[in-house]
């Protein structure tokens, strides 16, 4: 029959439920597409650091031969701070819960209660992964708010002191060519980005209505109907929406409870191949012995509970999300 005193075997340590939380089996995640935009990195800090040059390339003027040559400065920079998110949720193990585990075939106790905590760490975890979704999408529209969708905990446009770069697309209008529109939006991008990379794509993230809009404009069923004869008309394109004017357009429908990830009426046309341009930085936990160590997407942690009535697990997460150079991502209104 098995017992608590299974918790206090080196399975449960702190390492040991960590190693377990940041371990899934086989086949049970697929990145989402904003998961496979950001470049993930851990740090040994609570706070990151951009820094930002404050540079342009300029034209060298023509000089007499022998004269003073134009001066070239030294770069200017700034660094901005950011601190770490601390994500922390916790879950409870009653002694019945344990007590009720019966062993069975040749599993031992021990293996028995490790699946039934392995089951509960996946659940925190799954709360944990789409949490950090969500910020991930307010990194790209650049507002990252609380569980709540109310409290928000960090406007990147402010904290760089910029404004955010917008294009309306009035698919209102019949009469809007909308890859005229979709032109102006890629070069406001393009001047933002300037030597700093090479832009090797683009991909637009779509409320629903701004989806339903985009789909149904005259210019855009038109364009696409020439090339793909009336796919538009037999076809739901949002499963692996489809290319236009060299975007490749998704509808993203992400939302928790009654939280949306982004606006019904919005889209955001985001560069790919910018290397650093979205990232997540995870800092380690708050633990003792994981002062100053790389930060690790998830911890997980465990102690009985007073009267040892229970174990208390903790699982949590330490991450920053965010895009270094915000008036790159240009919003879009229908």
């Amino acid at each position: 029959m098995a017992t608590l005193d299974i918790f206090n075997g080196d399975a449960f340590t702190a390492i040991s439920l960590t190693d377990a939380i940041n371990t899934r089996p086989e086949g049970q995640r697929v990145p989402t597409l904003l998961d496979s935009l950001f470049e993930v990195e851990g740090v040994n800090t609570t706070s990151v650091f951009i820094e930002r040059e404050n540079d342009s390339l300029a034209l060298v003027p023509a000089g007499e031969r022998g004269a003073p040559a134009d001066v070239t400065t030294g770069t200017q920079r700034d660094t901005i701070p950011f601190k770490t998110l601390h994500l922390p949720t916790r879950s409870t193990i009653r002694a019945d819960e344990v007590q009720g585990v019966r062993a069975f075939g040749s599993e031992t106790e021990l293996e028995t209660v490790m699946e039934l905590v392995g089951k509960r760490l996946m659940k925190m975890r799954n709360k944990l992964e789409a949490t950090i979704r969500f910020q991930r999408a307010g990194a790209i529209t650049g507002k990252i708010y609380d569980a709540d969708g109310q409290r928000l905990l960090l406007d990147l446009h402010r904290q760089f002191g910029i404004e955010q770069q917008s294009q309306s697309m009035a698919l209102g209008s019949d009469a809007t060519k909308v890859l005229g529109k979709i032109v102006e939006a890629k070069r406001k991008a393009e001047d933002t980005i300037a030597d700093s990379g090479l832009i090797t794509g683009w991909l637009a993230v779509c409320g629903r209505g701004f989806w339903d809009a985009f789909t149904g404009h005259k210019s855009t069923t038109d364009a696409w109907d020439r090339f793909q004869d009336g796919q538009f008309l037999r076809t739901d394109m949002r499963p692996m929406g489809f290319q236009f004017g060299g975007v490749e357009w998704q509808e993203f429908y992400g939302k928790v409870g009654g939280v949306e990830f982004i606006g019904s009426n919005d889209a955001y046309l985001i560069p790919r191949g910018i290397d650093g341009l979205l990232v997540t930085k995870y800092a380690p936990a708050d633990y003792m012995d994981t002062v100053n160590t790389m930060g690790q997407a998830f911890y997980a942690s465990q102690e009985p509970l007073p009267h040892n009535k229970g174990i208390d697990l903790e699982a949590q997460s330490n991450p920053l999300s965010i895009c270094t150079r915000p008036r790159a991502i240009i919003k879009l209104t229908a």
